[in-house]
């Protein structure tokens, strides 16, 4: 909602908006654009009347300020409806989409766009730093690159957000299951993104990650022109060669059946964000963009807030603010963190606020994950309003904490991000990172525990 709030301002329009509270980094972000934000939900906050209403997915009809906007019959649209209508119309939009890599990867993309001189739009989840700004609406005809999320899109608009993005070319990094509070399985989310594909024209380039067996399920057995996979795996037609990981970031060569392209050097760590930099290589060059141009913006780029992303460093500890939430992307930022700081000891404190994270559907893969740190703080599971949880149905944090202290990984659970600062400080060393990993504020514990260890 912030990069469409920014791009509407920037386009002219006079914009406001509603919610529970504002936090970094968005929060600043809007503060920065003029942008005035409400605190809360109130039938005043629409005095004057607002031309057009643009509702969030995390907004109910029960809403007070919703209710009063279908009360009085004013125009309203969903996020991804206002984004088509306002900015996709006459632009040639590149979605990417999958359960993870999303944010980092339309970054990328828009950021190779730049460079190479394209004058694209683009809108991202997240804030990239080497981007022109949050949001950009571009020139009309060019390139918009744009996250596509397979998340519902309001409480009158339940399709998956990307059926909105009118995709001349996609990206899809990965599908697996996840939302577990809208989708039923993992073949409920396999019919959304086959939504997707069948909204490409015949031919667009579609870039897939043939490292998980749901996608390529979904594209079925024949042949789609415009399809080419990338992955680890020896199914795919790029994959990353001569992988070299260090302090400075991750590099490698793209292979095209033995074929190696440029070395691509990146300041980002870890296999996963090897394989977000391989798709936007080769959907780069499905679009004629130079490889120079590719290798020059990958080599600057410095990801999106909140992925990967280093806080500071006081008393020797590093604090690292990540988004990670579902099992895979646990694993794999820890696993980049292993990379990034071979021989350090690495904390994972891990907070299950996302709507799956919350649920016991990934109890034993969450495990499996955090035994990946050398020590790991499991914060109590979240509570939500608008997603209660049944008896039972909840992560059992203490079972998990259980089993990692049980094979070895010492492990300990703590009431909120409160309980946490008030325990974390006096058991870190110097030499220590800490990976906080949540899909939300997490009671800004990086910030915080940086303070309290004197940054």
């Amino acid at each position: 909602m912030a990069p469409l709030a920014v791009m509407l301002k920037q386009s002219g329009y006079t914009v406001s908006g509603s919610d529970k509270a504002s936090y970094p980094p968005m929060g600043q972000v809007l503060a920065d654009a003029g942008i005035e934000i409400l605190e809360g939900f109130s039938p005043d906050h629409l005095d004057p009347l607002p031309d057009v209403v643009v509702i969030g997915n995390a907004v109910s009809a029960s809403n007070p300020e919703a209710a009063e906007v279908e009360r009085l019959g004013l125009p309203r649209l969903s996020f991804p409806e206002a984004v088509a209508r306002y900015f996709l119309r006459d632009r040639r939009s590149l979605v990417v989409a999958g359960t993870h890599g999303k944010t980092t990867t339309t970054g990328m993309l828009a950021r190779v766009l730049e460079v190479a001189g394209e004058d694209p739009g683009y809108l991202v989840g997240g804030l990239v730093r080497d981007l022109k700004g949050l949001a950009r609406a571009g020139r009309a005809g060019a390139w918009f690159a744009i996250e596509g999320d397979e998340y519902d899109s309001a409480y009158f608009d339940k399709g998956p957000k990307f059926v909105h993005y009118q995709p001349a070319a996609s990206i899809i990094t990965s599908v697996e299951f996840d939302h577990a509070d809208i989708y039923r399985d993992v073949e409920h989310v396999k019919s959304s993104f086959a939504r997707l594909v069948e909204l490409l024209p015949e031919g667009a380039p579609l870039v897939v990650c043939g490292d998980y067996p749901h996608l390529l399920d979904l594209l079925g057995s024949s042949p789609r022109p415009g399809l080419i996979s990338y992955g680890c795996g020896d199914n795919n037609q790029w994959r990353p060669t001569e992988l070299e990981h260090g302090s400075a970031g991750s590099s490698f060569r793209p292979s095209l059946e033995g074929e190696l392209g440029p070395r691509l050097q990146l300041r980002l760590h870890g296999s996963i964000n090897v394989l977000n930099a391989l798709a936007v290589f080769v959907l780069s060059r499905q679009l004629g963009i130079s490889d120079a141009a590719v290798a020059e913006a990958l080599a600057g780029y410095r990801g999106a807030a909140r992925r990967q992303e280093l806080v500071g460093s006081a008393a020797g500890v590093d604090v690292i603010d990540d988004f990670a939430h579902h099992p895979t992307a646990v694993a794999g930022s820890l696993a980049a963190m292993a990379d990034a700081y071979n021989g350090r000891r690495v904390w994972a404190v891990f907070e299950p606020r996302s709507n799956t994270s919350r649920r016991s559907v990934f109890q034993a893969r969450y495990t499996e994950a955090l035994a990946l740190a050398d020590r790991v703080v499991l914060s109590e599971v979240f509570h939500k309003e608008n997603d209660t949880l049944a008896e039972g149905e909840a992560l059992d944090t203490e079972a998990v904490v259980e089993e990692l202290n049980s094979t070895g990984t010492p492990a300990w659970q703590a009431d909120g991000p409160d309980v946490i600062l008030d325990r974390l400080p006096g058991e870190l060393k110097a030499g220590d990172v800490v990976l906080c990993m949540s899909n939300g504020a997490f009671g800004d514990l990086p910030r915080r525990l940086l303070a309290a260890l004197g940054g």
